[in-house]
C-alpha cells in the first residue's frame, strides 16, 4: 500500500503520438508531510498518517499544533492515515507523487457531488410512464406503485425512491496514471474521478 492525499483541480486532455485524445483530471497531489507513524507495538497496527495543507495557527488547537510540532511542521488541515504503507518513511519526511509512475493502476477515494433531494428518474434511473394519456398529466416521471394491498400492507425496506442524492464516500478502482508532473505536484489520471473541483481525494495503490 503506498497513497497520498491530493485536491481535485479539473480536467484536460492528453493527446499521444498517434493523435488519440484521453481526458484527464489534474489533481495537486502533495506534498504531504508524515506527521505520525503507529506500528504494531504501540497502536496494535501499522499506518502512516500524512498531513496535506497548512493551516493557521490561530485556527488549530493546542493539541494540534503540538502534535504536529512533533514532525516539525505547520499545522495541517486535512490528516489521513494508510495502513500498512510500502514506502519506507521517517517522522516530518515529505511524500510527493513521485512514489508513482506514468501507467500505474490506482484507485481513488472521495465524496461525490451532492445532488440534493431528487426524484426517482435521476437517483435510480427510473423511465417513467412515457407519453400521457387518458388524462395521465402529470405522471411522466413519477415513481409509480410502491406498497403491496391487504397483505403485506407495508412498503418493503429498501424500496427505490425519491431521497437526498449524492454526497457519498466512494472508492474509484482501476483508474490510470496518465501523466506526472513532478515540479507542480500535479498528478493526471484517466477514468472517473469523484467530487467537485477542489474536493479532498485520496490516491492509493
Amino acid at each position: 500500500m503506498k497513497g497520498i492525499i491530493g485536491k481535485k483541480i479539473g480536467m484536460t486532455s492528453i493527446f499521444a503520438a498517434d493523435g488519440k485524445q484521453t481526458a484527464c483530471t489534474i489533481i495537486e497531489a502533495g506534498p504531504n508531510t508524515v506527521t505520525q507513524i503507529k506500528t504494531q507495538e504501540t497502536d496494535g497496527y501499522t499506518a502512516v498518517q500524512l498531513g496535506f495543507g497548512d493551516k493557521k495557527e490561530k485556527h488549530s488547537i493546542k493539541s494540534e499544533l503540538n502534535h504536529f510540532a512533533k514532525a516539525q511542521t505547520a499545522a495541517k488541515k486535512f490528516v489521513k492515515e494508510f495502513r500498512d504503507y510500502s514506502i519506507e518513511k521517517n517522522l516530518g519526511d515529505t511524500v510527493s507523487v513521485d512514489i508513482f509512475e506514468e501507467g500505474d493502476s490506482v484507485e481513488v477515494v472521495g465524496t461525490t457531488k451532492g445532488k440534493g433531494f431528487q426524484g426517482v428518474v435521476k437517483r435510480h434511473g427510473f423511465s417513467g410512464v412515457g407519453e400521457a394519456s387518458h388524462g395521465q398529466h402529470d405522471r411522466q416521471r413519477a415513481p409509480g406503485s410502491v406498497g403491496g394491498s391487504s397483505y403485506p400492507s407495508r412498503v418493503f425496506k429498501g424500496m427505490r425512491m425519491a431521497g437526498r442524492m449524492g454526497g457519498d464516500r466512494v472508492k474509484m478502482k482501476g483508474l490510470k496514471v496518465v501523466k506526472i508532473f513532478p515540479e507542480k505536484n500535479y498528478i493526471l489520471i484517466s477514468g472517473s474521478v469523484p467530487g467537485h473541483n477542489g474536493s479532498i481525494v485520496l490516491i492509493q495503490k
